[in-house]
């Protein structure tokens, strides 16, 4: 069994900032990718950032420049860091990991943190 605990969502005023976290925990033998993704109502789920160890952090277009994703391996945690928020990046946003639980690769997801931005 394999958990992902968001944190660091919020309310922020355009052109702020805000730190999303994401730690898993359970039967972690291996994390190859980590990643955000976010969802608006009525759209599909996009992939924000992602993050491989030894590989270039992968941006979204809509978020280059403005977000950084890091992740801390021996916490099994990952991060994004997001400035000047913008209206439009007022979403859900979901931590996915690509680990193996001792048995076989899989996927897993958080719970879904709210970002909102708005003055």
């Amino acid at each position: 069994q394999v958990q992902l605990v968001e944190s660091g969502g919020g309310l922020v005023q355009p052109g702020g900032s805000l730190r999303l976290s994401c730690a898993a925990s359970g039967t972690i033998f291996s994390i190859n990718v980590m990643g955000w993704y976010r969802q608006t109502p009525g759209k599909q789920r996009e992939l924000v950032a992602t993050i491989t160890s030894g590989v270039s952090p992968y941006y979204a277009d809509s978020v280059k420049g403005r977000a950084t994703i890091s992740r801390v391996n021996a916490k099994n945690t990952v991060y994004l860091q997001m400035n000047s928020l913008k209206p439009e990046d007022t979403a859900v946003y979901y931590c996915n990991i690509y680990a193996h639980n001792g048995d076989r690769w899989n996927d897993y997801w958080g719970q879904g943190t709210q970002v909102t931005v708005s003055s």
